[in-house]
């Protein structure tokens, strides 16, 4: 299968550059895959799609503060990120050991930054370049200061995608995070969930389905590009996850099971198949990769945003509704105006 089988054409103007001002009030593309239709709802309609016994799988990560500027070795002297010389950007993806502080990031620019060179950034935070991978991938070890995850929170940025076209902003700090957040680690938002607020999870409740949280800290292997022309040869790097032994019950016991987000997706069907078919408490790393062809074990229907073209993200909703029926249904979301990505609108598959 090619990557170009999954690409599409999208107006720029129809990328969501900011949140609405209400969560709830985007739009909703319902997609019934038995009948290959769809129609126009609103995200306020979802628990009318809900029944009784049905769970409602929501990842709770949390985003970090994740993105920081500073300076190449030298002292960081100024606020203004183009009077400074030696300018570098970090992204974090994941913590790789808390003693020492080490994390994996993205480094730009990264050709030039190499092992065993000083990073400075705002708030006291000094760093060292211990590893090198491709494309950018570095390791970076902090030196110890009190409460590393406080600074942190302080003078990172929210790490908004590169398609939104801004700078961060402090709405963001509540905005791209979903109201259920509460397990700190992620370097991008489980966007699905940023749709709901207290009200409209209140409503699910009272249609007897019940919302159960899973954690999945989204990383590289969410975002990262297909580089390949056959999606067979994609390889996914790796993100932390957990499923609690309380979720493993209501799973377990669910009617249907409706994921939230990607994530939420490639949790539950990681976690049946390491499980034997029957969902367990368990935690450690996945890298599934969901395409057509992929046989659903876990998953009865999908809320997820809609997703860049030749992402994997994409694929993973083409391996659910089929690759035409999903691709009709972005030419129509195309066509009626819908809003894209992060802060877009949102897709049910039922």
């Amino acid at each position: 299968m090619l990557i170009s089988d999954f690409d599409y054409d999208l107006p720029e103007e129809l990328i969501a550059q900011a949140p609405l001002a209400d969560r709830a009030a985007s739009r909703m593309l319902v997609v019934d895959r038995a009948a290959g239709t769809w129609s126009d709802r609103l995200f306020t309609d979802l628990p009318d799609y809900l029944e009784r016994g049905d769970a409602l799988v929501l990842n709770n990560t949390k985003v970090l503060s994740a993105r920081l500027f500073g300076r190449r070795s030298g002292v960081y002297a100024t606020t203004s990120k183009s009077d400074i010389t030696g300018l570098v950007e970090i992204l974090l993806l994941k913590r790789v050991s808390e003693e020492p502080n080490r994390w994996e990031a993205l480094a730009r620019p990264g050709r030039k930054m190499r092992v065993g060179e000083g990073l400075q950034f705002p708030g006291g935070l000094e760093a060292t370049i211990v590893d090198r991978g491709e494309r950018g991938l570095r390791v970076i070890e902090f030196a110890p200061v009190p409460d590393f995850n406080a600074v942190l929170s302080r003078v990172g940025h929210m790490p908004l995608p590169p398609y939104i076209k801004r700078s961060d902003e402090v709405a963001d700090q509540e905005r791209y995070q979903t109201v259920f957040a509460s397990r700190a680690g992620a370097a991008a938002a489980p966007t699905a969930g940023l749709h709901f607020t207290p009200d409209v999870l209140e409503r699910v409740v009272s249609q007897d389905a019940k919302p159960v949280e899973i954690t999945l800290h989204v990383g590289r292997g969410t975002f990262q590009l297909v580089e390949v022309e056959e999606i067979e040869r994609h390889e996914m790097h790796s993100e932390w996850y957990e499923i609690s032994a309380e979720t493993a019950s209501a799973l377990n016991e669910a009617g249907r099971r409706i994921a939230v987000g990607t994530t939420a997706v490639r949790t539950l069907e990681h976690g049946i198949r390491e499980a034997g078919g029957r969902f367990e408490a368990a935690t450690g790393e996945t890298s599934i990769f969901i395409y057509p062809g992929f046989e659903f074990r876990a998953v009865d229907a999908l809320l997820t945003n809609f997703h860049l073209p030749r992402s994997t993200l994409i694929m993973l909703v083409a391996a659910l509704a089929g690759r035409e029926l999903t691709l009709a249904a972005y030419e129509h979301a195309v066509r009626e105006r819908y809003r894209f990505y992060s802060y877009g609108d949102c897709m049910l598959i039922v």
